[in-house]
């Protein structure tokens, strides 16, 4: 085998100059590819990672039986809630985690009643992750100790033609399926750009609703946000070794959409790539079916000391791999000198927040990752692209006669 690598490597650089057309188009691919998985991980982080800070936490922590029941909302309270948390925080991937109690019911203004789910929530702890605590508009956000009041978005405002200072009534289930119906003032207004979810949750803090739902001292819910999106697997393996009993679910059970959206991303871009690599193989077989024919004689001499056609063709497969991984290691190292500069400088997208509602999402700059998420694939589908693009020109040489081949002009 060291012996027909190194003929293989030998015949790629005779003709260097269409061998480095070869390896610069693998090359430009790979680069490109790398550059289109590092800038979509970049968005993924800007939009969908603040999306999910929007809906509930990387991960959400529940009492056992919560799935069947998840269409209703049902308050399960958790038994031992501490140490959820202290199993959460005890992860280096975790930016924060806290407790929450989320029921859904009906919030009331002379405008007339509006759906929302009412989250109770534990503010100091949330505020550094929380994306509505970081865009008040109107007021403040709330504090642990706020009773009678109310944090709500800047569409439900809107809807219910209500501001600061205001004074809505909301309904909510409490424990037993009981209904429990408050007046509240609004202390503050959120702004993050999507009406749609802006009308759907109304905040008050969890001491509020311990108290409005007869959950004294407990809590529904464990939210946990991570630094990164993609680290929730093993987040939720290492919980599930230290608390045991709980349902422990990620974003993309809870938000299957935003699931759906990233792996929609993803297959289109695997097609993408599949396509401009076939093209690249067309440079390859092109290149090795002309060396066929300009190294007729040369192959006929093979033969002649006794190359059986099957070594022949080895030949001229290792050679078309060679260009493959010449090109697939040259588009690496280009693409993450790309992604390495592009992640330093960024992206403006908030030219752009208002074309889509998850746009409005994107606070500033997008700054790609290496594009290294899906390297191996990409290395892989090159490297097999070119040796597919190898075996015809490899079934042409092995079935040259050796007489006919030693006689060619």
């Amino acid at each position: 085998m060291k012996l027909f690598l190194t003929l293989a490597w030998r015949n790629a650089w005779r003709h260097r100059r269409r061998t480095l057309i070869v390896v610069l188009a693998i090359g430009l691919c790979m680069a490109l590819m790398m550059w289109y998985d590092g800038f979509v991980g970049g968005f993924e982080q800007a939009i969908y990672s603040n999306a999910v800070k929007v809906l509930g936490g990387n991960i959400q922590v529940h009492a056992a039986g919560y799935r069947e029941k998840a269409d209703t909302t049902p308050l399960l309270p958790l038994e031992n809630d501490q140490a959820i948390l202290d199993a959460a925080l005890a992860q280096p991937q975790v930016a924060a985690a806290s407790r929450r109690i989320i029921t859904s019911g009906l919030a009331t203004s002379r405008q007339g009643a509006f759906p929302v789910s009412i989250v109770g929530v534990e503010p100091e702890l949330e505020l550094p992750v929380s994306l509505v605590a970081q865009n008040v508009t109107a007021g403040r956000y709330l504090k642990a100790d706020d009773l009678d009041v109310a944090f709500i978005g800047k569409g439900l405002a809107e809807a219910m033609d209500v501001t600061v200072g205001d004074r809505i009534m909301l309904a909510g289930q409490a424990l037993h399926e009981q209904t429990r119906t408050r007046t509240m003032t609004i202390i503050g207004v959120y702004d993050v750009g999507i009406p749609e979810i802006e009308k759907r949750t109304v905040y008050i803090s969890l001491a509020e609703a311990q108290y409005l739902y007869n959950l004294t001292g407990q809590s529904t819910e464990v939210m946990i946000s991570l630094h990164r999106l993609g680290q929730e697997d093993a987040v939720i393996n290492n919980i599930q070794l230290l608390v045991t009993g709980y349902e422990v679910e990620s974003w993309k059970t809870n938000f299957p959409e935003l699931q759906s959206a990233l792996e929609s991303k993803g297959g289109v871009m695997n097609i993408f790539s599949v396509i401009i690599l076939l093209i690249s193989g067309i440079g390859i077989l092109n290149l090795l079916l002309m060396a066929v024919f300009e190294r007729t004689r040369e192959i006929g001499i093979l033969g002649a000391l006794g190359l059986r056609p099957g070594q022949i063709s080895l030949l001229f497969i290792l050679e078309g791999s060679l260009m493959g991984l010449l090109g697939v290691i040259f588009g690496v190292g280009l693409g993450l000198a790309i992604n390495f500069l592009l992640g330093k400088i960024g992206f403006d997208f908030a030219q752009f927040s208002s074309w889509t509602e998850y746009m409005a999402l994107v606070s500033g700059r997008v700054y790609p990752t290496l594009g290294t998420e899906k390297l191996a694939l990409r290395s892989l589908t090159a490297l097999i692209i070119s040796i597919l693009a190898s075996f015809y020109p490899a079934r042409e040489a092995s079935l040259s006669e050796p007489a006919e081949a030693l006689h060619y002009v």
